[in-house]
């Protein structure tokens, strides 16, 4: 087997590199801590696996060694391709679960500020760069409101308006301008366009954020289960909606009805 050594440690260090990159969020930075812990422990537990797999290779390998016959070079060249075929496919498989909109409210309100902000990476392609900006600094504000719900008793209203804000009023605003056409989105109607109405209720969003993390430093507990939902009034005021073009365009497909959570105001 000391024939193979280099190449095994060939294949940790490709294995080690990816995880690192992964870790460090891939590609594409990780908005806030939360997602990127996520990332750390999907990654932790691919890199158990690729070690129990190379361990079992190389323990089945020095057994027929052993008790069979000498591995031989053909015996060695077969260890080595098992062992690059198991890093291959454990890099890949099982990959990560993504958050959808019907599990961010689930677990504890550090979970869901976590997967909020892992939801919110994936939806940064579909994204015009100035929302882009505020996703990611909106990822910023929710790590520190997630170190501001650390002992926060999940069943008060105040631990309740949170939760909604992060998993329910947040989502809600990046997946309703998702859902608009794509040919749509830079469309100017009634004094404005999805893309600059995204932006102005992003940054309501902030400021709500911003907000309720004062007065969760504050101790302000009270003030914050009463608050009146800013977001509601928010969108009354920029008319968050995308009214159909007057005139469609006969070349472009039918315009599909624009979402309910743009398109009016709603009584959380």
């Amino acid at each position: 087997m000391a024939d193979s050594t280099h190449d095994s440690d060939r294949i940790m260090a490709g294995g080690r590199n990816s995880l690192i990159e992964q870790r460090a969020g891939g590609r594409r930075a990780s908005i806030g801590d939360g997602s990127a812990r996520l990332k750390r422990e999907h990654g932790a537990k691919k890199l158990k696996r690729i070690l129990v797999a190379i361990a079992a290779i190389v323990i089945a390998a020095m057994g027929f060694g052993l008790f069979v016959s000498a591995l031989g070079f053909e015996g060695l060249f077969v260890t080595v391709l098992l062992m690059a075929v198991a890093v291959g496919v454990l890099m890949k498989f099982p990959a990560m679960k993504r958050p959808t909109l019907e599990t961010l409210p689930k677990g504890n309100l550090q979970q869901n500020v976590a997967r909020t902000e892992l939801w919110l990476e994936n939806q940064r392609p579909a994204l015009p760069a100035p929302a882009v900006t505020l996703v990611e600094g909106i990822g910023v504000q929710l790590d520190g409101l997630g170190a501001q719900l650390r002992g926060l008793d999940e069943n008060t209203p105040a631990a309740v308006n949170v939760r909604n804000l992060v998993t329910r009023d947040l989502p809600e605003v990046v997946a309703s301008y998702t859902r608009i056409p794509k040919h749509l989105r830079g469309q100017d109607s009634v004094g404005s366009t999805p893309d600059a109405q995204l932006t102005d209720s992003l940054k309501s969003i902030s400021r709500e954020i911003d907000a309720v993390t004062r007065q969760l430093a504050e101790g302000d507990l009270d003030a914050l289960a009463v608050r009146k939902r800013y977001l509601d009034t928010k969108y009354g005021e920029t008319q968050t909606a995308l009214p159909p073009p007057s005139a469609p365009d006969p070349a472009l497909p039918p315009v599909a009805p624009a979402p309910k959570a743009l398109d009016e105001t709603k009584d959380r």
